[in-house]
């Protein structure tokens, strides 16, 4: 079976009935069957989307059907979801087509007593279209952002806790939107020129990252490149412009001892062995084994040879004290600034949650400071956008450790981004546009 519709409505049978994410969902059925890079966009384009966009969708079942959408069999409510989000967010789609499909999916799927239900809410949702928009937002205003940009209650009270309402609204749409893909040259065996050609030769059309020097970023759909030779070569990695911004961050020399407390699945690892020119001693450390064989998998297709690994919690080791000239610590965190690539986050994550994540990200910081020599660099990094896991931890650190010091000012490249302060970097997605980090830079006095 390869109807783009039918493979999105079983992976959200998936990530509804067992809790499977939404990449790994997706993986699967993309594995079961052979897809045109158009069927391969559409599907994922669909499951992405309804994950993201779910509040909102279920708000307009509520008020189309008869029934609440929590009170509808599942499988009639992800055809339902599959058929308003086509009427909704994607213009391509011919309206007939968005009905008709999504009727033939009840009919094939054991539904068609229901078809007819399916037809009803459907075609009331266009007849309303016709004069405003169908959606009735609740008067709370926190909630009423929730519905409108399909996030939950505390998430959007958190985020206009954290900047304000105008940043917010225009964050949540951020997040709503398909990622961009980037690319990370591999500057040891080529060029950003060069790899740009032999993309375009294969139909895949990209631009310069600007402020970023190794960085690539599609501007067409270019379906799994990862099956590409270049990639299979070693020629480029797929890295977020943002990820590459925090080895550039660091700015590792050649022959220096470095080490990535946190290293899997090797992105950053990779890029601070391709800024040293695989020279020196890269260490990567990670507790899980599994995620480590990852790390392993991209320094071979890099064909890296200065990264050694070591499995281990960098919360508690203690075997490289002064022994680095630089330590990257990109810690575990709640991905709030990642939202729109990992959209199962904002449904799972729970703001009891990161207390937890704060005392083992200042545990890790705390303890990885010790492997860094008098005068050596300490970058802190996360991919999200919670005080409480960023400046905070930082202030606690240095509070807790006079020896350490924010760096006295930024450079100049860094400084293009849109919130920075002394010795640190803040990703904001809707005016950076890449994903949201943040990145303090500390140096140990003698």
């Amino acid at each position: 079976m390869n109807n783009p519709r039918q493979l999105a409505f079983q992976a959200l049978q998936n990530i509804y009935q067992q809790k499977a994410y939404t990449d790994i969902a997706l993986e699967r059925v993309f594995s079961s069957t052979s897809l045109s890079s158009f069927d391969r966009h559409l599907v994922s384009e669909l499951v992405y989307g309804i994950v993201r966009r779910k509040r909102t969708l279920d708000s307009l079942i509520n008020q189309l059907a008869t029934k609440k959408a929590s009170q509808q069999p599942l499988n009639l409510r992800i055809i339902i979801q599959l058929g308003l989000y086509q009427l909704r967010y994607l213009d391509k789609i011919p309206e007939s087509a968005a009905v008709n499909t999504s009727v033939d999916l009840a009919k094939n799927n054991g539904l068609s007593k229901l078809s007819g239900v399916v037809n009803g809410i459907l075609r009331s949702y266009l007849r309303l279209s016709l004069k405003e928009d169908p959606l009735i937002l609740p008067s709370d205003f926190i909630p009423r952002l929730g519905v409108k940009y399909s996030f939950p209650d505390w998430l959007v009270s958190h985020f206009v806790q954290e900047f304000n309402v105008k940043q917010t609204k225009k964050l949540l749409e951020w997040y709503n939107h398909s990622p961009n893909i980037d690319l990370r040259v591999n500057s040891i065996k080529t060029t950003r020129e060069k790899l740009q050609e032999i993309l375009l030769n294969n139909g895949i059309e990209t631009t310069f990252l600007p402020n970023i020097s190794q960085g690539l970023r599609l501007t067409n759909s270019a379906g799994n490149i990862s099956q590409l030779d270049c990639f299979k070569e070693g020629l480029f990695t797929i890295q977020d412009a943002s990820a590459q911004m925090v080895s550039h961050f660091l700015n590792p020399q050649p022959n220096e001892t470095i080490i990535d407390a946190c290293a899997a699945p090797g992105g950053k690892t990779t890029h601070i062995a391709e800024l040293m020119q695989d020279t020196g001693i890269i260490i990567g450390c990670d507790r899980n084994l599994s995620r480590l064989k990852k790390v392993t998998e991209n320094v071979e297709r890099l064909k890296l040879k200065s990264i050694q690994l070591g499995e281990g919690d960098s919360s508690e080791l203690t075997e490289w004290e002064n022994k680095a000239d630089r330590v990257l610590v990109d810690v575990p965190c709640s991905g709030l600034g990642v939202l729109h690539k990992n959209p199962d986050i904002r449904w799972r994550k729970k703001p009891e949650e990161i207390k937890s994540l704060t005392e083992l990200q200042l545990k890790i910081i705390e303890n990885c400071s010790k492997w860094v020599k008098n005068g050596g660099i300490l970058v802190y990094s996360t991919c999200t956008l919670n005080k409480e896991e960023n400046e905070d931890i930082i202030a606690r650190f240095v509070e807790n450790n006079p020896l350490w010091q924010l760096v006295d000012k930024n450079n100049d490249s860094e400084s293009n981004f849109s919130i920075t302060s002394r010795g640190i970097v803040k990703i904001f997605p809707p005016v950076d546009d890449m994903d949201g980090f943040f990145m303090a830079k500390l140096i140990k006095g003698d």
